[in-house]
């Protein structure tokens, strides 16, 4: 759940949920204003000068709050300073009974309008608070703030059906909050899925591009360097045919562990299609980027991949490319190709560019936190 309400997605989607509603709150306020005002006329003309002036008020209160929320944007005031003045004036309505005592009936509009701005549990205890202010008013009318006075019958009605309507409103605010959160797991799935090769559980070659483009998005910023490795499983063809697909599944699955296991936290690794791989090492070099692919081939050598007692023998070929050879990424790609291809021509298990021999030597002592920017 928590992993859920910090991910991109969900606190878009609270983003635009609040901004949706600000318009509404924004729409409201007009609508209270008009209402408030148009009710004050005629109470004013009707002689309850007092509760029209007092109408008066309160659509200037929400006037200015409106007005406040267009000058500064500050939504959680807007949405806030609408509450506090809807409940002072549902607590007036309440106290003074309005005109012929039909008051608190504008008290019926007050849950729907906190469950939907608050949730349910704020919700829950603002509709609470104001349902005890109503029971004190009706319970202690010689109180000196409170104006009217209502009939039993009128009480019992008014609590029975207020507190069915509170009811209604929570299951019904329940139900959406729980259909929008499931709503947003499911589009988490989705999206996951469509950025990630289900056998490896590695990035796909989609979400590799928009990560390649974010790099270089950086480097042309900054000037941060990265590099690329583009990688074949060597006769990943035989494999399937000498062992069988699920030989070759457990191949494929067993190396992409051994690929995250070289990475760092920094680091891209994907299955760029069939058995090739592609790494995005942010903030590495070309000599950097070769020794972590020497180390990985040697790994991947030395490795025992055995499916069902049968030990499966693999190599692979590698061609790698810097950001500094390439003036894109497209280029950055196809040269890292092109050095895959020479690598696979002179003979398979190899890396193009040719890592110095001194380097071939020590790469498989040398760990990650050589490379630049190490987590």
């Amino acid at each position: 759940m928590t992993d859920r309400k910090n991910s991109p997605r969900f606190q878009n989607l609270l983003e635009d949920e609040e901004r949706r509603t600000a318009q509404i709150l924004s729409w409201l306020s007009l609508t209270a204003v008009v209402f408030l005002v148009a009710i004050g006329l005629e109470s004013w003309h009707a002689g309850h000068e007092v509760y029209g002036q007092s109408l008066f008020l309160f659509a200037t209160l929400v006037l200015g709050n409106l007005a406040y929320y267009r000058r500064t944007g500050n939504r959680f005031r807007q949405k806030w300073g609408l509450l506090t003045i809807v409940a002072i004036l549902f607590a007036y309505l309440i106290a003074s009974g309005g005109e012929s005592n039909t008051g608190p009936l504008w008290f019926y509009v007050f849950p729907p309008l906190v469950f939907y701005l608050t949730g349910l549990r704020i919700g829950l205890m603002m509709t609470g608070g104001c349902l005890l202010f109503a029971l004190i008013v009706f319970r202690f009318p010689s109180l000196p703030f409170v104006e009217a006075h209502y009939s039993w019958d009128f009480e019992m009605r008014f609590f029975a059906t207020l507190l069915f309507e509170t009811i209604f409103c929570y299951v019904l605010d329940y139900s959406r909050r729980s259909a929008r959160n499931e709503l947003v797991e499911l589009a988490a799935l989705y999206e996951r899925a469509a950025r990630t090769d289900e056998l490896t559980a590695m990035s796909n070659r989609r979400d590799m591009l928009q990560h390649l483009t974010k790099e270089f998005s950086r480097y042309e910023r900054s000037g941060h360097h990265f590099s690329a490795v583009l990688m074949d499983l060597d006769h990943f063809k035989r494999i399937n045919d000498v062992y069988g697909h699920d030989a070759g599944d457990f191949v494929l699955t067993e190396f992409a562990h051994l690929v995250q296991s070289v990475c760092r936290k920094s680091d891209v690794a994907s299955r760029w299609g069939g058995e090739e791989f592609l790494v995005l090492l942010p903030d590495t070099s070309l000599l950097q980027a070769l020794a972590l692919a020497e180390r990985l081939r040697y790994q991947v050598e030395q490795h025992n991949f055995t499916f069902k007692d049968q030990t499966i023998p693999l190599t692979l070929s590698a061609g790698v490319c810097s950001i500094t050879q390439a003036n894109s990424v497209e280029k950055l790609l196809k040269q890292a190709d092109v050095n895959l291809y020479e690598a696979k021509m002179k003979g398979r298990n190899q890396i193009v560019p040719r890592v110095r021999q001194q380097l071939t030597d020590s790469v498989n002592a040398t760990e990650p936190s050589t490379r630049q920017g190490e987590e």
